[in-house]
């Protein structure tokens, strides 16, 4: 559903606020989605930006019982959605935006409802014990956002495999989210939060949690990151294979998004404990390379190539 959609003047007062948020708040997503074709980048910066909403509640500082409350509220305002029951002219440009999106695509808002359960465990302190626990909570507020946005990318009609499309969005937002909880480490923990599994932090020496730039004491800090840079590594090889089922243009957003991260994952591998000292991050040189060598398809091919020895 590419090409020139004429939009009344609200609903592209609407998009051009949340493709403002888009640009403004998540640089990462910012370079991916600004290879898509205008339709589809504009439903990401919608789908975004309503993300973006429910993930501030719960960042917030409002007590549990209030972030509860909101959470709820923006619940009701997705059932809107859902019923059609935003107009154009309605006061909340986000509503408004995803609304139409919803409409121009098959976008399955249920994940939205996913994010929102995701939300929530924060909000209640939740910890977890094993990688099955925390994977839950990434597929609410990651692998829900994968299979979100492949509902605006669709997939290539003749592509082999497209059955498990979804599977694999899933995976690759779990892969996304798994590189942001090690990105975020020494962030999570000064804000009392934990995401790293219970049993890996015991199994390195790490469960007296962090203070500072400092590991706890007699800890492998190192052999903990290893460890789960190699599971999100094995996480963005299954997720990978979503590739060279999308268009040329979809598949290069995919391929940058997922690309930035894995280059912060090959920073933090490099230097495990620069998680302690701040946030890792890229220049902006180097994202422009990623989104360079996603929109030449080298890692769709690359991907297909695989695949097919994979077969003989």
């Amino acid at each position: 559903m590419e090409g020139p959609i004429q939009l009344s003047a609200p609903v592209q007062a609407a998009y051009s606020y949340c493709e403002a948020v888009t640009g403004h708040q998540a640089r990462n997503f910012a370079y991916g989605i600004r290879l898509l074709p205008t339709d589809k980048r504009q439903a990401m910066s919608a789908l975004y930006a309503f993300s973006r909403r429910i993930d501030d509640i719960g960042d917030g500082k409002l007590a549990s019982d209030a972030k509860r409350g909101r959470l709820e509220e923006t619940r009701e305002l997705l059932g809107r959605i859902r019923r059609n029951a935003v107009d154009q002219d309605d006061t909340d440009p986000v509503a408004v935006a995803l609304a139409d999106a919803a409409q121009r695509f098959p976008v399955p808002l249920g994940g939205l409802d996913e994010l929102i359960d995701g939300v929530l465990m924060d909000v209640r302190g939740k910890t977890y014990e094993t990688w099955d626990d925390l994977k839950v909570y990434c597929r609410c507020v990651a692998g829900a956002i994968g299979r979100l946005s492949l509902g605006v990318f669709g997939t290539l009609p003749a592509a082999r495999g497209a059955e498990r499309a979804s599977e694999y969005a899933d995976t690759l937002g779990l892969a996304l989210q798994l590189t942001n909880i090690l990105r975020d480490v020494r962030e999570d923990a000064e804000g009392g939060r934990m995401y790293l599994p219970a049993d890996d932090l015991a199994k390195f020496g790490c469960g007296a949690g962090f203070h500072g730039a400092t590991p706890p004491p007699g800890s492998d800090f190192a052999g903990l990151v290893h460890f789960e840079v190699r599971r999100a590594r094995a996480l963005f090889t299954e997720g990978y294979r979503l590739l060279p089922m999308l268009d040329r243009r979809s598949g290069a957003c995919v391929a940058a998004m997922a690309g930035i991260y894995r280059r912060l994952l090959d920073r933090i591998e490099r230097d495990p404990d620069a998680v302690l000292r701040g946030r890792v991050s890229l220049p902006g040189r180097e994202k422009a390379y990623v989104a360079v060598r996603g929109l030449s398809g080298l890692d769709a091919r690359h991907v297909s190539r695989q695949s097919l020895r994979g077969r003989m």
